[in-house]
């Protein structure tokens, strides 16, 4: 399923490929790579709260912004909350950038194998195989309770609705 003209890149409109999730609906499973041999699916996460920050690539300044600003916030969350950064980056990438930035309380997953999360989350790009910026805040069912689908992927996402998502689950 492609979807044109849902998101831009400075304006320019981009396909996606995938369904456009709705709050309320279960979230779909996915395969996901942690580091290289270590596959993650949604079930790997449990019964906690799960935060998927999707970012175009750890190496974009809004990205960075992105990244550092969920794992800040992340220290006045639960430790029940699971806040995992999507991106098409190779987990050398991811690893490289964590470490640089001193990211320790976000964890990482590239699509890049398999592109599973991007299709099943609509946030594949079709021009340039990547994944568009968004936020999924999943509850302990894995019920969507909040989604934004960044209309800019230059922009970022609303930081204060996603936060007031993830408090609100109980």
């Amino acid at each position: 399923m492609e979807r044109e003209n849902v998101v831009k890149m400075k304006g320019n409109p981009l396909t996606l490929i995938g369904p456009e999730l709705k709050q309320g609906e279960l979230a779909p499973d996915f395969i996901c790579v942690e580091t290289l041999g270590s596959e993650i699916t949604l079930g790997d996460f449990g019964d906690g709260i799960k935060v998927f920050n999707v970012v175009v690539s750890v190496d974009t300044p809004v990205c960075d912004v992105q990244i550092r600003r969920f794992n800040e916030e992340a220290a006045g969350l639960s430790d029940s909350v699971h806040i995992v950064t999507m991106s098409m980056d190779l987990p050398f990438a991811q690893s490289r950038y964590c470490a640089a930035a001193g990211i320790e309380r976000v964890r990482t997953a590239s699509d890049y194998q398999h592109a599973s999360f991007g299709e099943a989350y609509g946030v594949l790009i079709k021009e340039n195989r990547l994944l568009a910026r968004a936020i999924f805040v999943l509850d302990r069912s894995n019920v969507i309770t909040h989604l934004e689908y960044v209309s800019d992927i230059v922009n970022e996402p609303d930081y204060d609705a996603a936060l007031a998502a993830i408090r609100a689950i109980r």
